[in-house]
């Protein structure tokens, strides 16, 4: 009948920015499996982060499926969301980029299967932040998820530059058309 339940077992519309929000968040690591694919056929170290991170993002699902406006504390604890994932992204940030040449102008997304897959999961990264960050705004969801989110498209941007440099594959950059 177009609704759905929440973790506390409220009925929402499915139209819900909650199951919106989850949506989004789905996509997000079915994208991330795929970029995990190709990098593993590549024989990519990183592979087992990505499944990390989309094993944080059952998680994320998790705390978004909790809306505290209507959760107990026993839902509370079991699905809180804290910063440690966000400080483990923040490192592995560090650590490939200080791998990387600089930034010296816009890149499109390219860089071989492995790099175009990753940026792929980046543009769904930020769609999934979008619809997260009126959820935490409205004190509907934990303000680390949003935290989280937005630092992994950081992860998954580097993660991309470093796919395409260890590939030995060329990024795209952007040339402005002439008028």
């Amino acid at each position: 009948k177009g609704f759905s339940s929440t973790f506390t077992g409220e009925r929402r519309p499915k139209g819900d920015r909650i199951f919106e929000a989850l949506g989004a968040t789905d996509e997000l690591s079915s994208a991330i499996g795929l970029a995990g694919e190709f990098s593993s056929e590549k024989g990519h170290t990183f592979v087992d982060q990505l499944h990390k991170v989309q094993c944080m993002l059952q998680d994320v699902g998790s705390n978004l499926a909790t809306p505290l406006s209507s959760a107990r504390e026993a839902h509370r604890k079991r699905t809180s969301f804290s910063e440690k994932p966000v400080l483990e992204l923040e490192r592995w940030i560090d650590n490939y980029s200080e791998q990387l040449p600089p930034l010296r102008a816009f890149i499109l997304p390219s860089g071989g299967r492995s790099s175009a897959a990753l940026h792929f999961s980046r543009a769904v990264c930020r769609r999934a932040e979008r619809c997260v960050v009126p959820l935490v705004q409205a004190g509907e969801a934990d303000p680390n998820v949003a935290k989280y989110l937005n630092r992994l498209s950081d992860y998954l941007f580097v993660l991309a530059r470093y796919a395409a440099m260890k590939e030995g594959k060329e990024e795209k950059i952007y040339i402005k058309p002439e008028p």
